[in-house]
Order: C-alpha cells, then sequence, then structure tokens
C-alpha cells in the first residue's frame, strides 16, 4: 500500500508539464507526482482513459479525485495559503464554478502558454505514440 497520495497528470503535454514543474517548485506538495504515460495506472485503481481525460489525485486508500477537485485535494496537501485556496475548491457555489474552469483549461490546453498542438490530440495520435487499444 501506498504511504502518500499520487498527482497523475499528463506527460505528452507541454502545458500540464509546465504546470507541474511550477507545482513542484513552489507548492512543494507532500505526494508523489507521475505522468499517466510512466505511472502503473492498474494499481493506482484507475484507467489510461480517465488520466488522459483530467489530473487525478488518488489517495493511499484508492479514493480517486479528478480535475478540479484534485486541484483542490493537491493545494490542501501542499499547506500554507495554498490550503485555504483548496479548501475554497470543496465548497459550493465555487466547487462548481472551479469544475467548469478546469474544464474550459483542460479542453483548451493546447492554447494554453506553454501548450503545443499535441496537447489537443488523443493520447494514441500523439506523435511518436503507438495506437492505444
Amino acid at each position: 500500500m501506498r504511504t502518500g497520495p499520487v498527482l497523475v497528470y499528463d506527460g505528452d503535454c507541454a502545458f500540464c508539464t509546465s504546470s507541474v514543474a511550477f507545482i513542484e517548485r513552489h507548492m512543494r506538495p507532500r505526494c508523489s507526482i507521475t505522468p499517466w504515460q510512466f505511472a502503473d495506472l492498474r494499481s493506482l485503481g484507475t484507467t489510461q482513459r480517465r488520466a488522459e481525460h483530467e489530473l487525478l489525485w488518488i489517495t493511499p486508500t484508492g479514493a480517486t479525485y479528478g480535475g478540479s477537485q484534485a486541484v483542490a485535494k493537491l493545494l490542501l496537501r501542499a499547506g500554507k495559503g495554498w490550503a485555504v485556496l483548496g479548501a475554497l475548491l470543496t465548497l459550493p457555489p465555487l466547487r462548481w464554478i472551479a469544475r467548469g474552469v478546469y474544464r474550459v483549461v483542460a479542453d483548451n490546453r493546447d492554447r494554453m502558454p506553454g501548450g503545443t498542438p499535441a496537447c489537443a490530440l488523443p493520447a494514441n495520435r500523439r506523435p511518436g505514440q503507438l495506437p492505444s487499444d
């Protein structure tokens, strides 16, 4: 059993990778951070399809939070002022707004700073990728 949470992100997406670099540099959350492409998704209790769709926060007990709620969990775990923001993102109506904002950003990550056209493609259609089953 894992001793800490795991943050799973899309390592082929330049925007996602840049975001994770910011997180590691400025937030220093107490968790493991791994791209889904190198994670044992089955042992984490999730699927490639879900990992392609959204950021995932997976607890040691196997609870999985996706999208904006994964961001909220990450912020809570980072402590300090970040935790206040994370707590706010778990409360309605901010939780609902965060869900919508997350979806807009995720669906347009190829247009975000650091994003590339490959970010808009499904994982199996990205340059250098093998088709998935």
